[in-house]
């Protein structure tokens, strides 16, 4: 007889808001469209930033089919504070960033692959989605700020992309790069932070099953506020490493120097693992604020996710995971 052993943050599909609440938005927007909101220009700031606005022509090929694989352990967040509630320091220090980012020219947008690969190479970001295949997983994300969120996520598994790169046999670690252009990115012209914003991953890491990149949530493909058009999801660690808006992938070996390891070294490290019980020098992280709502959780060690991913870390007892 088969017994499936329930993960410790997983509860069944009907915890979950139903999939046609968040789908039927769009159907919303359209009949929005006739009204006198609409007419006078005046649309509601979160319709408006998670709108149709990132759409391209990979657009058709939304909604994916969700992995079932994937559950969570409360509601999907609602899409209007996901949206509308952002960390992307190259448009702002503020959170209410969305209309800056739109600034963002989307396309066309290439991705670099090279480092230590068979061959280097460019693909336009339209390719690779055509290639990769798309699905929507339901993930946490708990930001090293001690908020969280839970998200429709829309992507490809990044250990596809790894293998589809052919990256040699020694390289132990992907760089990951976003873009750079301060005369729409106001933020990279503040001298004082490494730009471009840099993020890494181990090779273990990257190629792990939850590692995730991201084109879309919420059944569209993702707005500029929240990476568009590719970024990353890695549910076990705190947000600030799911890079946003990558142009490049480098193979190394060496560990790359990442944006907030490289500003403030005292406070963030390379792995950046959630848990509880280490606390960042400022603030504790043994709870969360669900976004959206004044609700206090416990924080779980690796945000629920130790049963995928506690075993890569069995041999680094010497590495500052926490931070």
């Amino acid at each position: 007889m088969l017994i499936r052993r329930k993960r410790g943050w997983e509860l069944p599909e009907s915890a979950a808001t139903d999939e046609a609440v968040f789908r039927n938005r769009r159907n919303l927007l359209k009949g929005l469209a006739a009204g006198p909101m609409l007419a006078a220009g005046l649309v509601a700031p979160h319709l408006a930033a998670a709108g149709e606005a990132a759409a391209g022509p990979p657009a058709s090929l939304y909604p994916a089919k969700r992995n079932d694989k994937y559950k969570l352990d409360r509601p999907i967040t609602p899409a209007k504070y996901s949206t509308t509630y952002n960390n992307f320091y190259e448009f702002s220090e503020d959170k209410d960033l969305w209309q800056a980012a739109q600034a963002l020219k989307v396309e066309p947008w290439s991705i670099k692959v090279g480092g230590m690969v068979e061959k280097p190479f460019t693909i336009s970001f339209d390719d690779l989605v055509k290639k990769m295949g798309l699905e929507e997983r339901l993930y946490r994300h708990r930001c090293v700020e001690a908020w969280s969120m839970a998200v429709p996520w829309t992507g490809f598994a990044l250990a596809k992309f790894v293998d589809f790169a052919r990256p040699l046999g020694s390289a132990k670690y992907l760089k990951m790069t976003t873009f750079t252009d301060p005369a729409v990115a106001p933020g990279q012209n503040k001298f004082f932070y490494p730009w471009p914003y840099v993020e890494g991953l181990t090779m273990f890491e990257a190629k792990n099953e939850l590692s995730f990149l991201v084109t879309g949530m919420y059944g569209k493909p993702v707005p500029k506020q929240d990476g568009a058009p590719l970024r990353l999801a890695i549910p076990w660690k705190y947000g600030f490493k799911s890079v946003k808006s990558i142009v490049s992938f480098e193979f190394t070996d060496q560990m790359p120097k990442t944006f907030w390891w490289a500003l403030q070294p005292s406070e963030y490290g390379f792995w950046a693992d959630v848990n509880p019980a280490v606390p960042h020098p400022r603030w504790s992280q043994a709870t969360e604020r669900v976004l959206g709502s004044d609700m206090q959780v416990p924080t779980l060690i690796w945000n629920g996710y130790g049963d995928y991913v506690a075993d890569m870390y069995k041999n680094l007892k010497g590495e500052r995971l926490f931070a």
